[in-house]
């Protein structure tokens, strides 16, 4: 091999590293594994490939090292092994993944091909504490091993950047380390590996907090060993006699689990309870589970005395993840605390691999289809007769199958569902940036809106100031984030349009000198085949429909409905006052009195609150003004039977001529946020505007009384009925 690659330590490195990676391999390892690797990998170095990284990291000692790690941490694998000595030359792009797939076989190049995505993910410079980079370094992977060897090659590296002269380097890779590789160490079962990366990772980024713990372990390491062995040779005796089959596990504490209960206790080492811990597992019947495990506490306890504070019971009542054992702490000899656990091999089980894994009784995280196949992984890496990795080449990696994980320029990470496309992707970022959104680049080249994403691009999305939601977006956005902004925008958009429609219609009939009727406009709308009025107004201001044509057949309208005779049935017929029943009614005001005598003073009774719409009657007061009342107001019965002869009929004329107060009672939980929720509400609605608001809340419920200004009877009750829908809103009433 080319001098300038190796150091002296190295050179003597390389011999000894691969004899020892032959002798665990062993009979995996086929004739001329390691002849035809060495030969590559020297021609490679010959021909100025695989240099040292920016770091000064050789890349040929370290894939050695991992690759023997693998075997003595995890388990020996030929196709990893190659796979990780091998993927050197890919990443120096001195061999594709192909020709070397070609040689040594699908499986090789399958572990090869997931090695180069995590490679390229890595290049993104991604934001390492996402929770979604975990999530799409399992997705880019595809097979477990692969994962598996990202775990040891981080391990390796953590041991070799002891003492490295680049500070920021050595924090960053023991950050990430603990963040990201630990936790996926410990859900696979890899105690020891995840062990070692904690230590390896508080050692490099709080070395003084480390060399502390560990030099004040190490010097009572030969006392602590002889003390626990005394304080078990009493309760082996006992249990031994009472002709138990047991098991005594001790429980060493890492550096870093000590430095994280110093942390949480605010204690210093010596004051840790279960720096000196056992575990008891006893071999007993189903049946006989229970009294066992209390009869062994029994025991114990008359031996040592335990600490009522920590004492816990999840025997009689488990843990809702299924979590049983009995945990106790007591004073053993020489005043020094001890936690003692008691359980059932059963129990064990299941605290190791079952429901209660062991990352998950720590607190971690649980991601359900996740948990459920990383305790599968860890089942086979455990307990595989036939070799763990030899099963795990058929072990799809489709943990995230439903999910896609795409980037921004910038290298912020973010999680969308299968299918979501370019669009979608804008309207996660903000609203506004959908609404506005024309296009984008994937990967640097353009793509159109409806681009499907796929996991790992990098997106940057194209706007225009004039680009506005259309309705053909619904046909292929998929998150509800998207599609809701796309409802809601192209609802502003009609209705602002309908706005300036009405508002044509409206100027240029009085420029005609005609009066504007909702009743007349509403039946010319009918008549002219639109479903709704707001279609109608549309069709006017997008010029789709002429405004002069409209007002022809407005005036038509008004002309056959002034020559015929207004007909009503019996039942609808009322006996008219004393006055000139005669007269036409008058349009003067929104309200008609008697037989339309003009000129005659009113109010809107303050008892009532009547809005137009509303059965309404009128009383001539003292002063002579008529107060218009609600046929059923409250006082309406009082006023009928005491001052019948002051009641006058009272109608709506054709005409609204402004907006109504109404008074709402609305009752429901006092949740966060339904305040605002019920304004906002109101505050899309056309025509209502909110006058008034006021919210007495108790114990979790309120009551409010809205004050709101209306059109009319029928934008009440459509205010009414949306207002019943908000979550925690029980009643909404007029008062």
């Amino acid at each position: 091999m080319a001098q300038g690659y190796f150091n002296d330590d190295e050179k003597r490195q390389v011999p000894a590293l691969c004899r020892e990676l032959m002798a665990h391999l062993g009979d995996l390892a086929r004739p001329g594994d390691f002849r035809k690797v060495k030969s590559l990998i020297t021609k490679a170095v010959e021909e100025d490939h695989c240099a040292r990284d920016r770091y000064g990291i050789n890349p040929v000692v370290h894939s050695l090292r991992t690759a023997l790690l693998l075997c003595q941490k995890v388990s020996p694998d030929r196709s990893m092994a190659i796979a990780i000595m091998l993927g050197v030359l890919v990443r120096a792009d001195y061999i594709s993944e192909e020709e070397l797939g070609q040689e040594w076989g699908d499986d090789v190049l399958r572990l090869l091909h997931g090695l180069r995505k995590v490679s390229e993910l890595y290049a993104k410079q991604a934001a390492m504490e996402s929770d979604n980079f975990r999530k799409l370094l399992l997705a880019f992977a595809k097979d477990i091993r692969v994962i598996i060897i990202m775990i040891v090659d981080r391990t390796a590296l953590m041991r070799a950047i002891n003492h490295h002269p680049n500070d920021k380097f050595v924090h960053d890779v023991a950050y990430e380390a603990n963040y990201l590789y630990a936790p996926l160490a410990h859900r696979l079962g890899l105690y020891q590996v995840k062990q070692e990366l904690e230590d390896l990772s508080l050692k490099y980024t709080n070395r003084e907090k480390y060399t502390e713990i560990a030099h004040k372990l190490n010097q009572k390491k030969a006392e602590r060993d002889e003390y626990i062995a005394a304080f078990i040779a009493p309760i082996k005796a006992k249990l031994e006699a009472e002709g138990y089959d047991f098991e005594i596990k001790g429980r060493p504490k890492s550096i870093y689990s000590i430095w994280n209960k110093m942390r949480k206790q605010k204690n210093d080492v010596e004051d840790i309870f279960d720096l000196f811990a056992i575990r008891i597992v006893l071999d007993v019947p189903l049946d006989k589970e229970k009294p066992a495990c209390w009869n062994v506490y029994s025991i114990i306890t008359d031996m040592y005395q335990p600490n009522p504070a920590r004492w816990k019971d999840w025997i009689t009542i488990p843990k809702s993840n299924g979590y049983e054992s009995l945990h106790i702490t007591v004073y053993g000899p020489g005043g020094r605390w001890v936690e003692v656990q008691i359980r059932t091999r059963r129990m064990d089980e299941i605290a190791e691999k079952g429901l209660a894994a062991h990352w998950k009784y720590k607190g971690g995280k649980s991601e359900n289809d996740l948990d459920k196949w990383m305790n599968n992984v860890r089942d086979i890496l455990e307990t595989a007769e036939t070799g763990p990795m030899e099963l795990m080449k058929n072990l799809d990696m489709d943990v995230y199958e439903k999910e896609v994980f795409v980037f921004t320029p910038k290298g912020d990470l973010y999680k969308l569902p299968q299918g979501a496309t370019l669009l979608d992707f804008a309207f996660n970022i903000h609203s506004n940036l959908g609404c506005k959104c024309t296009g984008g680049k994937v990967n640097g080249r353009n793509q159109k809106l409806n681009y499907k994403l796929r996991s790992g691009d990098t997106v940057e999305i194209l706007t225009s100031s004039t680009q506005k939601p259309k309705q053909d977006w619904l046909n292929f956005t998929v998150t509800s984030k998207a599609r809701n902004k796309i409802r809601v925008s192209i609802k502003e958009q009609e209705s602002s349009s309908a706005d300036l429609g009405k508002e044509l219609l409206q100027r240029r009939m009085k420029n005609r000198k005609l009066e504007f009727d909702e009743g007349l406009v509403a039946k010319l709308i009918k008549k002219s085949g639109y479903k709704t009025t707001t279609d109608f107004y549309q069709a006017l201001a997008n010029g789709e429909l002429d405004v002069n044509a409209a007002i022809d057949g407005y005036l038509d309208i008004e002309r056959k409905a002034a020559e015929t005779p207004k007909s009503v049935s019996a039942g609808e017929y009322v006996m008219q006052q004393t006055l000139d029943d005669s007269q036409p009614l008058s349009a003067d005001g929104p309200v008609v009195i008697g037989s339309g005598v003009k000129g005659i003073d009113f109010k809107f009774a303050k008892c009532c609150n009547p809005i137009y719409g509303d059965d309404v009657f009128g009383f001539i007061s003292s002063m002579g003004t008529v107060k218009i009342h609600r046929t059923d107001c409250p006082n309406a019965a009082n006023i009928r039977a005491k001052y019948p002869y002051r009641v006058i009929r009272t109608q709506w004329s054709g005409k609204v001529g402004g907006q109504f107060a109404a008074t709402l009672r609305i009752v429901g939980r006092d949740d966060i946020g339904i305040v605002t929720n019920i304004t906002s509400i109101i505050n899309k609605e056309k025509d209502v505007a909110l006058r008034n608001i006021s919210i007495d809340s108790d114990d979790g419920l309120f009551q409010g009384y809205l004050v709101v200004g209306v059109n009319d009877t029928k934008s009440l009750d459509q205010l009414i009925k949306k207002l019943k829908t908000v979550k925690g809103v029980k009643d909404v009433q007029r008062n």
